[in-house]
């Protein structure tokens, strides 16, 4: 009878490392996820088309909400022309690298070429779908079933509220007390 040592030393290695057989067994699973078929796009793509195009439609007025999270009270209102944006949101990258020769006849590069001021760089940032780079604050947002869009933003202490069209509120209160 032939003993199993590499199998005993597998064993015990991967179980000094605190990895688990059970999680050796955990395979990748994949979902097939059914398209509209008028546009061929799942919800979450035409969510996002749909964001991209309402943001960027000529003209776009929303309504921009600070709400209180204790009473639900609208503490600041304004209109928005265009879109709220982000301060992470930039025109060009934050980080750039640099290329090196490889040899005689061949530089290589490792990333995507952008041309600032005039100089050519290159950067491992992904130019996004909205033509900007950089992070959003993180939200939520939904088009109702009238159509209209909402976006809704979780911060430290406040709650904000973007639209389509003005919300029901009964009173406007700024309190700048505190």
């Amino acid at each position: 009878m032939k003993f199993p040592t590499r199998s005993i030393f597998l064993s015990l290695a991967l179980l000094s490392c605190g990895i688990s057989f059970a999680a050796l067994a955990v395979g990748r699973v994949s979902v097939r996820v059914p398209v509209d078929p008028t546009t061929g796009r799942t919800t979450e793509q035409s969510n996002i088309v749909n964001r991209l195009t309402e943001d960027n439609r000529t003209g776009h007025i929303a309504h921009f909400y600070v709400l209180s999270p204790e009473s639900g009270q609208a503490l600041i209102y304004s209109t928005v022309k265009g879109k709220v944006t982000s301060s992470g949101k930039r025109l060009t990258p934050r980080t750039t690298v640099e290329k090196y020769d490889c040899g005689k006849d061949c530089v290589h590069y490792e990333g995507q070429r952008v041309v600032i001021g005039g100089a050519e760089y290159i950067t491992t940032e992904i130019l996004q779908d909205d033509g900007t780079y950089g992070n959003s604050v993180p939200y939520l947002y939904w088009f109702d079933a009238q159509g209209r869009y909402h976006q809704h933003f979780f911060t430290e202490g406040q709650v904000i509220h973007i639209s389509a069209q003005p919300l029901a509120q009964t009173s406007v209160v700024l309190n700048l007390s505190q």
